[in-house]
């Protein structure tokens, strides 16, 4: 389960806005909405490109895509 919370919190931090997030990832805005509110799941792709666009080390990552 995504840390809803944390994502919002670095996107934000990192100056990014969810239509060019989505854009990155081939999915609408709605779809990337969707995904961090965790009404959909994450592709492990998409968790890839997410952490290299905010520069998230693997344990902010693990921390992020993989909260309990």
């Amino acid at each position: 389960m995504t840390d809803t919370k944390e994502l919002r919190r670095r996107i934000e931090a990192a100056g990014l806005k969810y239509k060019y997030v989505a854009q990155k990832l081939g999915i609408s805005p709605y779809t990337l909405q969707l995904k961090i509110d965790n009404d959909n799941e994450f592709k492990v792709s998409e968790v890839d490109l997410l952490s290299s666009l905010l520069h998230l080390s693997l344990r902010e990552k693990d921390a992020i895509f993989f909260a309990k």
